[in-house]
């Protein structure tokens, strides 16, 4: 399923600098980057349900803000871009 992960981490501390880091690295390792803090993971259940646990656990819920927009097996009718593309579709063969 294609999974939309947004975040707002309060910068103004070296703490929040940290969270801010440790969060993009996290959801670098289930999706790509496709804003300055939106990620687009394709994951299963069990991934979703891991990096959610991951991801709250990392934030400081009195500063910071999370939202997944679960957008389930069928996203591409749901999904419209405009302009450049940074990102590869990730359900597309890579070739090396």
């Amino acid at each position: 399923m294609l999974v939309l992960i947004t975040y707002d981490v309060v910068t103004s501390d070296l703490g929040g600098q940290k969270r801010l880091r440790k969060v993009a690295k996290h959801c670098e390792k289930y999706g790509q980057r496709v804003q300055h803090s939106v990620f687009e993971c394709y994951i299963d259940q069990a991934q979703y349900t891991a990096l959610k646990h991951e991801l709250t656990a990392l934030i400081s819920e009195e500063k910071d803000s999370l939202r997944f927009y679960r957008l389930g097996n069928n996203y591409k009718t749901k999904v419209e871009h405009v302009g450049v593309t940074k990102g590869l579709d990730m359900q597309d063969p890579l070739l090396f």
